[in-house]
């Protein structure tokens, strides 16, 4: 099997990366490489890991693109350097460069560090460390590793740069800048002024599901291209990138790949919140139940694809798009879930539901209970969240040592407390509490 290496030098480096792992290689390093204008230096968030085998294989990979009809692989050749996150020195050097322009980050919603009102956690010991070791070159956090790289960016002149966040937040840009800029207040007010001035945050919303790869799936790899690639990606042929905001330095011609600019992602945003993330968080909850560990597996089922389409047809109600304007993007979503070659666990979704919940369903909720309906599949979402915290199994979540306790308590009593910690209002909708409360015991019977 042939050693999988450049046969020609990478690009020069003019994108730097926050979060290297399978998403990215998917989606942000794919556009930038059939913009074939510009090489990524990327870096790991959590650990080294996936940096080892890339930096092996000069930063190639494949795509092993998966349809109902068959596989397919394609090379990505975008990443010019892979690198540790705990690098940084690398980090910092390749952020402060004049050739950077842009800086994107895939880091999870609870990498942030935010309180529960959405502002940084000033209280987290985490963020109050980089706090006192920024000024010596150390950060550990993803705010502070941020603000660590803009400093050394503004020590070197670099000149402006953008800010590109990918993570499920709603007005992902705007709510890391105040994250950003309040943790380099509280480091140094000079600091905080040049990044309001010189560092654009650009809005996003991204979607392409990316299950995690397998041995299995680097056999096919190498069975398809005759290569040895160790760090393959999984992923489905849909892909969607839609961003709003400057970028003062240039980027890469992402709408090679298919990227659209607009003036404001909030609707985009919102619709792929609510119908895509609103109903992988119902099913990641409610399908275990019924013996589902797979979104395919669970569409495949007609309960789950009931309360699928009940979600869809009660959060469309609050989208400012037209019923035929969305009647194809569902049909696309029910298709893409349905596809067999493509291994989404439920439990990968179910990941960190305290944060998600709050911008995936509940704004649905409340509207709905503003307009005086019931959201039945609102109700199937919250009973399945605390079912799957009542289980206690694989509960992945920055709040589970207080929300596995809550879940314990009698039907309401753990509804309600639940329900508070999502959103304190809805703790008081006693119609809605007995709703969720039975529909927890079916699901639960």
């Amino acid at each position: 099997m042939a050693p999988l290496v450049r046969s020609t030098p990478a690009l020069p480096v003019r994108h730097v990366h926050l979060g290297l792992g399978a998403f990215h290689r998917a989606h942000q390093a794919w556009y930038t490489h059939v913009a074939g204008d510009a090489g990524i230096a990327a870096f790991t968030g959590r650990r080294p890991d996936a940096a080892v085998p890339l930096a092996a294989q000069d930063g190639l990979y494949h795509l092993l693109v998966r349809s109902a009809s068959g596989d397919r692989a394609e090379l990505v050749t975008s990443l010019s350097g892979a690198y540790d996150g705990a690098d940084l020195s690398a980090w910092t050097e390749a952020v402060a460069s004049p050739s950077v322009g842009v800086l994107t980050l895939t880091v999870t919603e609870a990498a942030y560090r935010r309180s529960p009102s959405g502002s940084l956690d000033l209280s987290d010991p985490s963020v109050a460390a980089d706090v006192a070791s920024i000024p010596g070159g150390v950060a550990q956090t993803v705010p502070g590793r941020l603000v660590l790289a803009l400093a050394s960016r503004r020590a070197s002149d670099a000149g402006p740069i953008a800010v590109v966040p990918c993570d499920n937040l709603l007005d992902n840009g705007p709510t890391v800048a105040s994250v950003v800029v309040a943790l380099a207040g509280a480091v140094s007010a000079s600091l905080a002024e040049w990044i309001s001035s010189n560092v654009s945050f650009v809005s996003t919303t991204i979607d392409r599901i990316t299950p995690a790869t397998t041995a299995s799936d680097i056999a096919e790899v190498a069975s398809l291209t005759g290569f040895a690639d160790a760090a393959p990606v999984v992923t489905e042929p849909f892909t969607e990138w839609v961003l709003a905001g400057a970028f003062p330095s240039g980027r890469p011609a992402w709408e090679v790949g298919g990227a659209r600019f607009v003036d404001d992602v909030t609707p985009f945003e919102q619709r792929k919140l609510w119908l895509l993330n609103g109903s992988h968080s119902l099913l990641a909850y409610a399908a275990p139940l019924r013996g589902h560990a797979t979104v395919a597996s669970a569409v495949a089922d007609p309960v789950c694809r009931e309360w699928v389409e009940s979600w869809f047809e009660l959060a469309s109600v609050f989208l400012p798009f037209s019923s035929p304007d969305l009647a194809p993007y569902r049909a696309s979503l029910l298709e893409r879930y349905e596809n067999p070659r493509i291994r989404h666990n439920l439990s990968q979704i179910a990941m960190d539901g305290s944060l998600k919940l709050p911008i995936r369903v509940l704004p649905v909720v409340t509207q709905a209970r503003a307009a005086g309906v019931m959201p039945l599949a609102g109700a199937v979402a919250l009973a399945g969240w605390i079912a799957h915290l009542r289980r206690g199994v694989d509960v992945r979540d920055p709040r589970a040592s207080e929300l596995i306790p809550l879940a314990q308590a009698d039907d309401e009593t753990a509804v309600r407390s639940l329900l508070g910690v999502l959103d304190a209002a809805l703790a008081e909708d006693k119609e809605l509490i007995s709703v969720i409360v039975e529909t927890l015991r079916d699901l639960t019977r």
